[in-house]
């Protein structure tokens, strides 16, 4: 790894944010690191560290609590907590300043690094936390689920619409109240499919605020701003379309709008990314590798057949493995003489669901304004999508439930390092 830097890292790197005065320090931790990824310094300004943290997306921040800086990292990890809690803190000092390390432990960061010690326990402190805080995350944050579809007319904007509908009844029965300024709530339509905003005129929704308009207020998002900004279905369902002229997505970068994708996941229980028709292959790569679900939905028709092989074709071309995808085969007619089960085998996919052909139905209830699977509990259509959300609900329940993970060796030692400190106090 080269010497600390203040542009973006390389493609692929991770990234490491050190806030530090100390140049001696911001060396020992750079070379400390240097087979994981790239160590930038983090400035003081509290508008240029949201900015930092937004643009690099960085996989944890170092505060250095050591000599005379442990009340600024204090305060700069409250500041952390508050405005990114999913972001990983680990402070930096040395076994030989106990003050320090009990500074650290009052103010809660995540881990320690011991600058006094091997680099190689910097770097294996460091990939425990990670992996405890990977699985807490996923936990922490709503599912996203991207809904891939070839090309238009394959019937994934309606699915998508309808799904979100019924996952918002689904939680709106089950949920408890949530609690604190960033608590997760509800259901979010990523409306990116194409044609444009075609989600907003299924859902009879009108919005100003666009994609484009929170990747450029990425870190100013709040539940406040999202509550006020984004598009509201009747149902309470949260719509966030493309911008009305395509051009301006062109204004703001895949990594850019992946993070967005992400900083969702901190405020909604679900969040169903419409991709059907989206050409940009790196995009789409981008947020099925940031999704925790991907359903390629496909029909019988072999023009969609053949174009959703080819858009696999270009997935596998960008690291993407079929085992993160799953087939839902869309429109299904029985009559049809070409078994869902052939198209999954065809296209190389697990075989998740099947969805019947409803088009009549389907296209009554829009000539009225209206979601068939609001108006029509008991329509093959409605009770396919229903069993979708109902099998998503269950599963993130259960993932939900599950147990923390375990403490760290930091947390560990919490009480030891005060006990030290106390008897060294009395002494």
């Amino acid at each position: 790894m080269n010497a600390p830097r203040d542009n973006l890292p390389e493609t692929g790197a991770e990234t490491y944010l050190f806030a530090s005065p100390d140049s001696r320090h911001i060396t020992w931790l750079t070379d400390a690191l240097s087979p994981s990824g790239t160590l930038v310094i983090l400035p003081g300004e509290p508008e240029s560290i949201d900015e930092r943290i937004a643009m690099l997306d960085p996989a944890a921040v170092f505060l250095d609590f050591s000599g005379g800086h442990a009340a600024a990292a204090g305060e700069l990890h409250q500041r952390l907590k508050r405005e990114w809690p999913t972001l990983p803190v680990l402070a930096t000092g040395v076994s030989a300043e106990p003050a320090s390390m009990l500074a650290a432990l009052r103010a809660g960061v995540d881990d320690f690094i011991d600058m006094s010690a091997p680099a190689a326990d910097a770097v294996n402190t460091l990939r425990k936390l990670l992996e405890r805080h990977s699985g807490m995350q996923n936990r922490a944050r709503g599912c996203t689920l991207s809904l891939l579809g070839a090309r238009a007319g394959i019937g994934v904007t309606t699915l998508a619409a309808s799904l979100s509908l019924m996952l918002h009844d689904q939680l709106s029965q089950t949920a408890a109240p949530p609690h604190g300024r960033n608590a997760r709530r509800g259901v979010a339509l990523l409306d990116l499919g194409l044609p444009a905003r075609d989600g907003l005129l299924y859902l009879d929704t009108q919005s100003a605020f666009s994609f484009v308009d929170g990747v450029r207020n990425l870190r100013r998002l709040d539940q406040t701003l999202l509550h006020t900004a984004l598009a509201h279905h009747a149902s309470g369902v949260a719509v966030l379309p493309l911008p009305a002229s395509l051009a301006q997505v062109r204004e703001i970068s895949h990594a850019d709008s992946v993070a967005l994708i992400k900083r969702l996941g901190d405020f909604f229980d679900f969040q169903i990314a419409d991709l059907g028709g989206f050409s940009t292959m790196d995009f789409v790569a981008q947020t099925v590798k940031a999704a925790q679900r991907n359903w390629v939905v496909c029909d019988q028709s072999i023009g969609a057949i053949v174009s959703t092989a080819n858009m696999l074709k270009e997935l596998r071309t960008r690291g993407i493995e079929t085992d993160r995808l799953s087939l839902v085969v869309n429109k299904f007619d029985s009559h049809v003489g070409l078994p869902a089960k052939d198209i999954a085998d065809r296209l190389e996919l697990p075989l998740h669901h099947v969805v019947p052909a409803r088009g009549t139905q389907l296209l009554a209830a829009a000539s009225r304004g209206e979601m068939l699977v609001r108006t029509a509990r008991t329509d093959a259509y409605t009770q396919a999508v229903a069993a979708l959300a109902r099998g998503l609900h269950q599963e993130y329940a259960c993932g939900a439930a599950q147990a923390p993970a375990k403490e760290s060796r930091w947390s560990a030692r919490m009480s030891q390092i005060a006990g030290l400190w106390k008897s060294s106090s009395e002494s």
